[in-house]
């Protein structure tokens, strides 16, 4: 193959990772979190504080840069749509996703190679494999010679579909995901070397082994963290004939067909070494699974650590992490409990953030900064695991949600958080956002004035994405995995599955697997 003077590549974007348990994605959920077409996309991907998926950004940072600029490749939007996470998207709203994609990819023909950003963890209220619909749609296109690339979220449930519709899928490396703009350059590498006649073949293993959420930060080479190890392991074996390693965890609360850690090996079109490869990795992956067992605190050990850093100033503070409200899980960010705990036991100098309540911040913004008055805490919440809780508190500031991350996951993103308030209620402060959107940044603290060493202890809602911001405050000795009821609960035994192939490991202890 000739690589063409002037490459035409087509660029989309569909990100979702779905909790089975979560209210349904709707299309008004991706406008309000990101949904724009044709050359609005690209505008957006170009801008010095953009709003696309930060993949999308590497794939064309690098592009540019392996072209000398951008007017030597064409670039060609068709659609970006992304919420970070939610329950299943609309069926509705999904066929009209994948009508646009069609149409818009059929409009920009010829093309030389797609690709596209996606998360992968998907489901829809009726199709459960959106991610693979797409890839087969886009397939049905451009035939089998046009190169697909796709990058993954490590939190994918990957299918036989996506590797068989994909070419190659490039799946993130670290969980805080901080390196989704190396992992769009290196799909831009690989779309120019198939331009150029690479032909890679690529093989997936599926395991029996779904780890719970708390188990899989990557950490360093020092921590010795299990997921961490086994992604390490699988960049040791690339080399000149092996062109990508993709270990994915999966997302448990998809409760797909689908679930169970994914091993995707990508060669130089050898086959058997592909398959070898793959079957090597998910071995050491199974012979590693119980260290994939959570360990998490108590409310009440977690409360009374709490009080006594506010009553011992020269303690080190913590960081409370209420891993079963992660709103980039499709937690809800409203659940009350560790919240109600700390005001009752009276715990001070406590911060809270992100506390999602539209209503409770409108009515906040409605009464003015330094007013009391009594807050109802999910007033117009329906959900059981959520609760409700009121209570008197004084509103310390106002904030209309425009704010630039500057740490971690979100560093460089443009983000809305709707009308936002800091109230104060006893020794806990505490951040109301109108916008669902997870703790993974010091800023949302900072933006009301706040700086973090003052705190004596702060509480998260976040799984792990938090850790690559907040870790100059605190190192992982500090940080307290809570156990509290939630829909992004890492205690797999308190689901109620309906999906999940079963035997799984650790939820099904005497589980066996053999290649």
């Amino acid at each position: 193959m000739i690589r063409p003077v002037k490459p035409r590549i087509a660029i989309g974007a569909f990100m979702l990772e779905s909790n089975f348990n979560a209210p349904v994605a709707t299309r008004q959920e991706f406008i309000d979190s990101f949904y724009l077409t044709g050359q609005a996309f690209a505008n957006d991907w170009r801008l010095s504080e953009p709003r696309s998926p930060v993949c999308v950004r590497g794939f064309v940072q690098a592009m540019d840069a392996k072209l000398i600029s951008a007017n030597y490749w064409d670039a060609l939007p068709l659609l970006g749509a992304a919420v970070g996470a939610s329950g299943s998207i609309d069926q509705r709203f999904f066929d009209e996703l994948i009508e646009q994609f069609v149409e818009r990819l059929k409009t920009a023909l010829p093309v030389d190679a797609v690709y596209l950003s996606l998360h992968g963890a998907a489901i829809a209220t009726v199709d459960p494999d959106p991610d693979g619909t797409l890839l087969t749609k886009l397939r049905a296109i451009v035939g089998d010679q046009i190169p697909i690339i796709a990058t993954l979220d490590l939190h994918a449930n990957v299918g036989q579909t996506m590797v068989d519709k994909a070419n190659v899928l490039v799946s993130y490396l670290t969980n805080p995901h901080v390196d989704m703009l190396a992992r769009g350059a290196e799909a831009a590498e690989i779309v120019l070397e198939m331009l150029d006649g690479l032909n890679p073949t690529s093989a997936l293993v599926k395991l029996p082994l779904a780890p719970p959420s708390v188990t899989l930060n990557t950490g360093t080479i020092a921590e010795q963290l299990p997921y961490g190890d086994l992604i390490r392991y699988g960049q040791t074996l690339i080399d000149s004939q092996v062109v990508n390693v993709s270990v994915n965890c999966g997302f448990t609360l998809g409760d797909t067909p689908k679930n169970g850690m994914s091993v995707i090996v990508t060669t130089r079109n050898d086959q058997q070494l592909t398959n070898k490869l793959a079957k090597q990795i998910a071995q050491q992956a199974w012979s590693q699974r119980h260290r994939y067992i959570p360990k998490l605190t108590s409310l009440s050990e977690a409360t009374r650590l709490a009080k006594q850093c506010g009553e011992q100033p020269l303690t080190k503070p913590l960081l409370f992490a209420d891993v079963a409200d992660n709103a980039g899980g499709g937690g809800r960010a409203n659940t009350i409990w560790i919240m109600k705990s700390f005001i009752e036991a009276d715990v001070q100098g406590a911060w809270l953030g992100l506390f999602y309540d539209p209503n409770l911040a409108q009515h906040a913004q409605q009464l003015g900064v330094g007013q009391n008055f009594n807050a109802q805490f999910n007033q117009d919440e329906n959900h059981p695991l959520s609760g409700r809780y009121s209570t008197q508190a004084h509103i310390v500031g106002l904030h209309d949600g425009q704010v630039l991350g500057k740490r971690g996951i979100v560093d460089g993103t443009q983000l809305n958080l709707g009308p936002c308030a800091l109230l104060r209620v006893g020794g806990l402060t505490i951040v109301v956002v109108s916008r669902r959107v997870q703790c993974s940044d010091p800023v949302f603290f900072e933006m009301f004035g706040l700086t973090i060493a003052a705190a004596r202890s702060i509480i998260v809602k976040s799984r792990g994405h938090f850790r690559a911001a907040f870790n100059e405050f605190f190192s992982n000795e500090q940080i307290v995995d809570v156990d509290v009821p939630g829909l992004t609960t890492p205690v797999l035994s308190n689901v109620h599955w309906k999906h999940m192939p079963r035997p799984m490991f650790p939820l099904d202890p005497e589980t066996q697997f053999a290649i």
